[in-house]
């Protein structure tokens, strides 16, 4: 067996912090009292389990870039955009340093970017992507409901999804040299849009009217909205279930206890207000635990504040190798073992473009935050702009007599930044009712430059103190620390030409964007003193 230990890195998209093992008391949702999720909670409990991680940024592909490079998304440039991602090949990135180091590496599903395969920049070559046994485990309620529709029992539905799991990860593993190490990325997709309506009931036995009383106070909780709720629990369980199934595997050849395994996801829950795209808590707290057996003591909690793109050089630091300068995430490896007790007070996200369509001319919704254990302070660079993108269509959908299903399909289209849902739709179709419109306008209307949340007081962060005269010292201590660090990690936002940086990345594709975009910005600019 080879001294460096293998890892096994298993990072669902858009999973959010929902897991039984987190209860309230270690940074969870009252949620997560229904779901049952013994895979993940054995890794937690015999292991470090952090309660405090955030990501860098509460998208897909600028997380994604983070992770893969231990650097701020915007340090990643194009590495960071949703549609039409580049990658800067001078970025190292610690797959292709462990590679380099003498570990196999692969993966199967979602790595960088939505579409993107292994097998493209940062990676090299396509025999990194392991997915010949198939890719439906992305659609798991889905395929699992038309197994049960031809017939088949509930577990049975289930089993070839596990199946496939197994058999890509196995397609990995027959690849490799002898006894070399190696770090396996495994990204399911299910727990991201689309899931098939009632699911979580009918696959997992989740009654969606169990969770009134326990959602959000920014969910509407009403009966649509808990069963868009009960079935992304469901896609949590199965995800529980399809590492089960890798783990089995990795316990069958006698590496289980060789393999640092590192369970996390790239963002908060998609198609539900404040979530997803959003610097709110429940667009960037995740899930953050590790086991190795020997190495990383059993039933270790973690509370400091964390960052995901400190995983880059954690796993570098595990294969021996050397982290580079240019990495500005700290390693966690120390913390981990439990040698290292510094506490880290703060964390900073970010946010810029999601959806290419949101805002005219590709333009982004700029924002910065800095997370602290007792504040939230967020810095809306552009007020004047929607942030969940353009409300088109509004008026259809509240109303034109249509079918429910066509509600939910049309609302791709208004408030883009957002994933079509059915709590997407049934928000906007009854925004209009006095006892909903609050809860509406906080999702989708225009914010302030400045939010600050008390969470000792406001954990949902519903109300924001920004303006409170008994939490100006605290504003101005908070808001300087975040500038100081996006001052010294070179943020283009603060530090750049800010009004180049706001024009879209796709300027050559529409020319006719550039100098009408750069002259709003400079406006911008001049009214708004930043």
């Amino acid at each position: 067996m080879n001294s460096r230990p293998n890892i096994l890195f298993a990072f669902a998209d858009d999973w959010g912090r929902y897991a039984n093992v987190y209860n309230e008391e270690k940074g969870g949702s009252p949620l997560n009292k229904f779901i049952d999720t013994p895979t993940i909670d054995k890794i937690a409990n015999e292991g470090v389990i952090f309660t405090n991680s955030l990501v860098p940024a509460p998208t897909c592909t600028p997380c994604r870039s983070s992770v893969l490079s231990g650097r701020y998304f915007w340090q990643t440039r194009l590495g960071a955009i949703l549609t039409g991602a580049v990658w800067d090949e001078n970025i190292p990135t610690y797959p292709k340093i462990l590679e380099k180091s003498g570990y196999h590496t692969g993966a199967t599903y979602k790595t960088w970017g939505p579409g993107v395969p292994f097998g493209v920049p940062p990676y090299g070559s396509q025999e990194h992507y392991y997915n010949k046994s198939g890719t439906t485990f992305g659609g798991f309620s889905h395929q699992a409901t038309r197994n049960i529709r031809s017939g088949m029992g509930v577990e049975e539905a289930k089993t070839p999804l596990y199946e496939e799991a197994k058999n890509n990860f196995l397609d990995f593993l027959n690849n490799r040299n002898g006894d070399e190490p190696f770090c396996y990325w495994w990204g399911p997709t299910n727990t991201h849009r689309t899931w098939e309506k009632g699911s979580g009931k009918e696959l997992w036995g989740l009654e969606p009217d169990d969770l009134k009383g326990n959602m959000p106070d920014f969910f509407p909780d009403t009966a649509d909205v808990r069963e868009d709720v009960a079935d992304y629990l469901g896609e949590c369980m199965a995800y529980d279930r399809g590492l089960a199934a890798i783990l089995k595997e990795l316990e069958a050849i006698g590496e289980l206890d060789n393999t640092l395994i590192v369970v996390s996801g790239d963002h908060g829950i998609p198609g539900f207000p404040r979530a997803k795209c959003n610097l709110y808590d429940i667009g960037c707290e995740v899930a953050l635990m590790a086991r190795l057996p020997g190495v990383i003591p059993e039933g270790l909690v973690i509370d400091d504040m964390t960052n995901l793109m400190d995983l880059a050089p954690t796993f570098l630091e595990v294969g021996g190798c050397e982290i580079p300068e240019c990495m500005v995430g700290d390693s966690l490896w120390k913390k981990m073992c439990g040698e290292d007790t510094k506490e880290n007070e703060w964390v900073i996200t970010g946010r810029e473009r999601h959806v290419a369509t949101a805002r005219e001319w590709n333009l982004p919704y700029p924002q910065r935050a800095i997370r602290t254990k007792d504040f939230l302070y967020i810095h809306n660079f552009c007020p004047d702009r929607w942030p969940m993108g353009f409300p088109n269509g509004m008026d259809d959908l509240l109303t034109e007599p249509v079918a429910w299903e066509r509600i939910v399909k049309d609302t791709y289209s208004v408030y883009p930044d957002m994933d079509a849902s059915p709590t997407k739709a049934w928000m906007v179709h009854h925004r209009a009712e006095p006892e909903h419109t609050s809860n509406f306008l906080l999702a989708f209307d225009k914010r302030p430059q400045e939010e600050l949340f008390d969470l000792n007081k406001d954990p949902h962060q519903m109300y924001n103190v920004a303006c409170g005269a008994e939490y100006a010292d605290v504003k101005a201590k908070i808001k300087q620390t975040l500038m100081d660090e996006l001052h010294k990690q070179r943020d283009p936002r603060v530090c750049d030409d800010v009004v180049r940086y706001d024009n879209s990345p796709f300027t050559d594709a529409f020319p006719q964007a550039g100098e009408e975009a750069h002259a709003r910005a400079e406006e911008r600019l001049s009214r708004s003193g930043e």
